[in-house]
């Protein structure tokens, strides 16, 4: 028999709630990075192979780099390198563009290619059992692509139709000008061609293009993902190993111009209702001893959604939602940017603290919180930019194209963690230039005149 529990009564009593602390948890203690073995080799024909195991998922990406782009003909043919990567991926010898898509679809793969001002890529990536079929077709692109007419026609209309977008979109236009202003005749000055440049593109110009810059002597071809490395190195040296090609031609440009004082580049953009605010000097590539400081510095300044410039002209003024400063880190010669796109009648205003900020950077320390908080926010997105095979193989790709030392990624958090305050106010004093920074304001003449000729001599362009 089943003996019943009688049932008690309770009365309601009042809860008491203990206190919302108003307290920020503090950070959990960095995880180490688990790095995959890692294989490095160099084929007869000069290719350098970058293997890295990466069992997790079962896939693979791989992006095969050429040493060469835009800038190599920016001064004859400006965007012909894009032009040229865009096209080569539209079919070669023995497969048709329709062809490259419907296998790219049976191997869950996908399929890319670009160029930038120092490189030019090949990239796919797909499910692990189809990885010879994705070399093989990458190898197929890289060596033996074919620039049929009508492919290279339509993409030359679809570049018209980006560069009427590029003359209306006020970021452009003034990243367009910083760059010509900073870099003079030298070939990173060019960004972007003209409608009249494209229009003179010849299909013969892209193939030669290709047959001297798409060569094996100083390529790149990084794989990460489910492999064994054994089988994949016999595979690359199957496929790419009878590849050859002439090296290409090392070239010599002439230095950027030195910048002596500020001066303001007003880009006229008519009916503009907000100004975009562009500063920037010449600064530092990755190969410097510096870098890591100036990224530190730049994290403080106003590389990071928590930097100065964003609580000074977004938190407590309201002139922009997202102002951001960024190191651009070229092969030659790096820049350093201030960007933000303001109301008109707070351009103006918006520069005065841009330079107060980083005036405020050369001449004092930052403080402990602050430098804590920069060394926590690098160390913790490098390590969310490493646990992919997409973000792995982009930090290699950075590696062994800057040529860095080969303990880059495993020592990077070190590096940062070890800087101190006065690291970076030596960076800010370096490499922010502010008595000779030049100011790019895109927008409508009348809106932003007056305020443009505040900050020195200014000279005006048509957008």
């Amino acid at each position: 028999m089943t003996t019943m529990t009688p049932m008690t009564t309770t009365t309601a009593s009042t809860a008491v709630t203990a206190p919302l602390s108003s307290g920020v948890p503090a950070l959990g203690p960095e995880r180490p990075v688990a790095w995959p073995k890692r294989t490095v080799r160099v084929l007869p024909n000069g290719l350098q192979v970058v293997l890295a195991e990466s069992h997790t998922f079962p896939k693979l990406s791989a992006q095969l780099f050429f040493r060469s782009g835009n800038s190599s003909v920016a001064l004859s043919n400006p965007g012909l390198a894009d032009m040229t990567a865009t096209v080569v991926r539209t079919g070669t010898e023995s497969r048709s563009s329709r062809r490259i898509e419907e296998d790219l679809r049976r191997m869950g793969g996908s399929l890319g290619t670009s160029a930038g001002a120092d490189t030019s890529a090949i990239s796919a990536s797909g499910l692990s059992e189809f990885s010879n079929e994705l070399l093989e077709l990458m190898a197929d692109l890289a060596r033996n692509a074919v620039f049929i007419s009508e492919e290279f026609e339509r993409e030359r209309r679809q570049r018209f139709e980006e560069l009427r977008i590029e003359r209306t979109t006020p970021g452009f236009l003034a990243s367009e000008r910083l760059r010509r202003v900073l870099f003079g005749a030298h070939p990173y000055a060019i960004v972007s061609p003209t409608e009249d440049q494209v229009a003179a593109y010849r299909r013969e110009q892209l193939e030669e293009f290709y047959a001297k810059h798409y060569a094996p002597t100083d390529a790149l071809l990084i794989v990460v993902g489910d492999f064994s490395v054994a089988a994949m190195m016999a595979e690359i040296e199957r496929i790419f190993g009878d590849w050859k090609a002439p090296q290409p031609e090392p070239k010599s440009w002439p230095a950027p111009p030195k910048q002596s004082g500020r001066h303001v580049h007003l880009v006229h953009l008519p009916g503009s209702v907000q100004a975009q605010v562009l500063l920037g000097n010449l600064a530092i590539t990755r190969r410097d001893p510096d870098w890591f400081r100036m990224v530190l510095a730049n994290s403080v300044y106003g590389g990071a959604f928590h930097s100065r410039l964003v609580l000074n002209i977004r938190e407590q003024k309201g002139y922009t939602y997202s102002p951001r400063s960024s190191i651009h880190a070229l092969r030659q010669q790096g820049y350093f940017s201030v960007h933000a796109a303001v109301r008109n009648e707070v351009a103006a205003a918006t520069i005065t603290e841009m330079f107060y900020e980083m005036d405020k950077m050369r001449s004092l320390p930052i403080t402990a919180e602050e430098l804590e908080s920069a060394r926590s926010y690098l160390t913790g997105v490098f390590s969310l930019g490493v646990a992919t095979q997409d973000g792995l193989l982009g930090q290699l790709s950075t590696v062994y194209l800057e040529r860095l030392e080969e303990n880059y990624l495993e020592n990077y958090r070190a590096r940062i963690r070890e800087l101190t305050a006065e690291d970076v106010l030596a960076a800010a004093r370096r490499h922010f230039d502010s008595a000779n920074a030049q100011i790019i304001l895109v927008g409508d003449r009348a809106q932003i005149a007056e305020q443009a000729a505040l900050f020195g001599d200014v000279t005006e362009y048509s957008a």
